[in-house]
């Protein structure tokens, strides 16, 4: 009986090892290279922060990791987080997205992204976003602006419509008792559009107007707290309180990413904004970085998109 066990236990151990050598081992994240996909131009806030935690997930993992720009032709960030939307769930492209992704994107009529598709890793910065107009612009704060534009025909600069900046610029016009005579989406929103006369105002951020920072005219800035480079300069939220909406950027993935490949990737996102360079960054624009982690992010996008949702009713009034 003893050795009937034996040769039993012995068949089954035989069985178990044949079935483990014919079972693929299951790859760990990540063995081939990763794509961060920035909707925008190359140059922003989120682009450059975007490379320093690709730099960082390169260096820590040993794969390669590279930003692919996917701008949208004036359209907003779409097109790129239509990629993220319809790539695989397991942690290869990974969006990083500007806060109209999750609160635009499912209601402007795009089958990929509705319903929202993506699930935060985490939020780790908010724009300093101003709204700026000409040096020789003959007013120098919102209140001589909306003055002006209520007696003349001003055009606007913008990211796209549907796009919260825009959407709040427009609710301030329309709280100060006047409409934009025009308005025009970009990719980019920088000094040349200025100098241009392309637009008479343009709401974008200060990273892409630095160059010219003296030389323009922030009328107010779009955001919970004044921008420590324009320190003066009032926050569309303190001039009218229930236009209050910071503007801010994560990384989101497919739902149905695994979650150890989630965890991996917040963690070198974390070490790489605690780095020199994060931190230089803050000091040389006044971005503000953090890391929210998941369930944070989501309260922020539900706060957010109830505001929002409460600025379009301004609109269609």
């Amino acid at each position: 009986m003893k050795k009937a066990l034996n040769l039993l236990t012995a068949l089954s151990m035989l069985a178990a090892t044949g079935l483990a050598a014919t079972t693929p081992a299951q790859a760990e994240y990540p063995e081939k290279p990763v794509s961060f996909i920035v909707p925008w131009p190359p140059g922003d806030l989120e682009d450059v922060l975007t490379r320093i935690i690709a730099d960082e997930f390169q260096a820590t993992y040993g794969v390669p990791a590279a930003v692919v720009n996917k701008p949208g032709g004036g359209g907003g960030p779409f097109p790129g987080a239509v990629s993220v939307a319809t790539a695989p769930a397991d942690g290869y492209t990974i969006g990083s997205f500007v806060v109209d992704v999750p609160v635009s994107g499912p209601v402007i009529g795009i089958p990929e992204l509705s319903p929202n598709p993506f699930e935060p890793i985490g939020g780790f910065m908010t724009y300093p976003f101003v709204i700026v107009a000409k040096g020789d612009a003959p007013y120098s704060n919102w209140a001589e602006f909306s003055e002006y534009a209520k007696k003349n025909e001003v055009t606007l600069g913008h990211f796209g419509a549907p796009l919260p900046p825009t959407r709040i610029t427009l609710a301030a016009a329309k709280k100060s008792g006047f409409d934009f005579g025009s308005d025009a989406a970009f990719d980019e929103l920088t000094c040349n559009t200025l100098a241009s006369g392309d637009a008479d105002v343009i709401n974008t951020t200060i990273q892409l107007v630095l160059p010219c920072l003296k030389d323009v005219k922030v009328l107010a800035s779009i955001g919970e707290e004044r921008i420590s480079l324009t320190p003066d300069v009032p926050t569309v939220a303190e001039l009218f309180p229930e236009l209050n909406v910071s503007l801010w950027n994560g990384l989101y993935v497919r739902k149905g990413t695994p979650d150890d490949v989630r965890e991996k990737i917040a963690t070198v996102a974390q070490k790489a904004l605690k780095s020199e360079k994060a931190q230089k960054l803050i000091k040389e624009t006044g971005v503000l970085i953090y890391w929210n982690n998941p369930e944070e992010t989501n309260k922020v996008l539900e706060k957010h998109t109830g505001i929002l949702a409460n600025i379009d009713k301004l609109l269609d009034e």
